[in-house]
């Protein structure tokens, strides 16, 4: 085959872009600047994910004086985007992983366990060792708790055997997920495919395994061999309409069968049988490979702290913010960003670049005696890989507005070559950006 020159200059310019625009999460987003605010005032951060982290890097630029804690138990921190790469074996589980501390600026003090109870009216924390950390602003960004013993007949010693993947539960698991699915894609059979009725973080990643699993059955030259099923308790493929609209067109062409309104209840391993509940009563499916993502809800710390909502998402216990602000309704000392935030989108770590900013500019306003009209529009946004070296870069907002950050140059549901550098090459170098509150 003669070399084409002209196919290197443009896999140069696209990765120029992809590296360079760091765009994926958002593109014009400020980072923080320098001008500071002198204060005493005694802030505790409930978390060490994307977002308590980005937020601590960014407040110690802006505040002079801040005493500023940080409580979480992880030692190690997971860049949870790389899941679903390392489910179907195009990264290794190292890829996710780094440690907590590294991330954390000069004068933040990280206290390494959890919190075991929170009093809102006493603005006080409660630590798992017994200390009480009291504050004066409280940001809760613990992100959210994967409830795998409502699945009944299933536990996380499963991964791996038998067939049954579990991507979400770190990586790991992610990592015997994908040996699960590479014995099933090399021998074929049924594959059965998940999602919770619950919200959930990264609604995309049920459906990028099962079109990254269906791809590699073909490549491998085994798909006609195999049958995929997604089955979802939703009426709908996605959120977005436009988008469940043309996840629809791509799984009616890559024979993906869907089992709409049904919620996976229950397994028996032995049997390799999966019990779903549907309107019209249980529906059994016998599976040679199950992906399980169980029902997703806040830690039962912030479940028992009076902070959830009471009319809404009762079951989840999403802490009760203004959707634009992000702070606390009832508690304006309070505010909740990243998976916990009871908003009607947000739960991605593109999410978590817009909504810092905001937090971090109410925040400083409040402690200035000022105010700010600073507002989070539900920015969200899915790289959705459709098969190996292919995505939808899907950008939307409260309103399920397609806001793509690369109009005319990157078509939002169209399967192209940077959206898939947007998630495997360029993303991750923002990710850290944004955890060090550079971008």
């Amino acid at each position: 085959m003669t070399h084409d020159p002209s196919l290197d200059s443009g896999r140069r310019r696209f990765l120029g872009l992809a590296a360079g625009a760091g765009a994926l999460a958002a593109a014009g987003v400020p980072a923080a600047t320098t001008a500071q605010v002198a204060t005493n005032a005694n802030i505790v951060i409930l978390g060490a994910g994307a977002a308590g982290t980005t937020l601590a890097n960014r407040l110690v630029q802006r505040l002079d004086g801040a005493r500023i804690t940080i409580v979480d138990g992880s030692k190690q921190h997971w860049y949870q985007p790389g899941f679903s790469l390392i489910a179907t074996g195009l990264k290794p589980p190292q890829y996710s992983v780094s440690r907590t501390a590294e991330w954390l600026p000069a004068g933040v003090t990280l206290k390494p366990e959890n919190a075991a109870a929170i009093d809102p009216q006493a603005r006080t924390v409660d630590l798992q060792s017994g200390e009480t950390l009291e504050y004066d602003y409280l940001i809760v960004a613990t992100g959210l708790m994967l409830d795998h013993d409502a699945i009944e007949g299933f536990s996380l010693d499963m991964v791996g055997e038998n067939g049954i993947g579990a991507l979400y539960a770190g990586p790991d698991y992610a990592a015997r997920t994908w040996k699960a699915a590479s014995k099933f894609i090399e021998e074929g059979g049924a594959g059965l495919f998940t999602r919770p009725a619950t919200e959930m973080k990264c609604a995309g990643a049920p459906l990028k395994h099962t079109f990254l699993v269906d791809d590699l059955a073909r490549r491998a030259g085994t798909r006609g061999k195999t049958e995929i099923t997604y089955a979802a308790p939703q009426t709908s493929l996605f959120g977005v309409p436009i988008v469940a609209e043309k996840v629809r067109m791509l799984f009616g062409q890559r024979d993906i069968t869907t089992g709409m309104q049904e919620t996976l209840r229950a397994i028996d391993p032995g049997a390799r049988r999966a019990t779903f509940d549907t309107p019209g009563g249980p529906v059994e499916r016998e599976y040679d490979y199950l992906h399980v993502i169980p029902p997703q809800r806040a830690p039962d710390v912030v479940r028992q702290s009076g902070l959830s909502w009471a009319d809404k998402w009762i079951d989840q216990g999403w802490v009760e913010v203004d959707k634009h602000s992000l702070r606390h309704r009832r508690y304006p000392e309070v505010f909740a960003v990243g998976d916990v935030a009871g908003v009607p989108k947000g739960k991605t770590a593109a999410s978590v670049k817009w909504q810092v900013p905001v937090v971090e500019e109410h925040l400083v306003a409040q402690i200035a005696g000022d105010t700010t009209d600073a507002s989070y529009n539900g920015y969200t946004s899915c790289p959705m890989i459709t098969r190996v070296g292919r995505a939808m870069l899907i950008e939307f907002d409260y309103d399920n507005n397609l806001v793509p950050s690369f109009p005319g140059v990157i078509a939002p549901l169209q399967e192209l070559w940077i959206s898939w550098l947007m998630k495997e090459v360029a993303l991750k170098a923002t990710y850290n950006a944004m955890l060090r509150g550079k971008a």
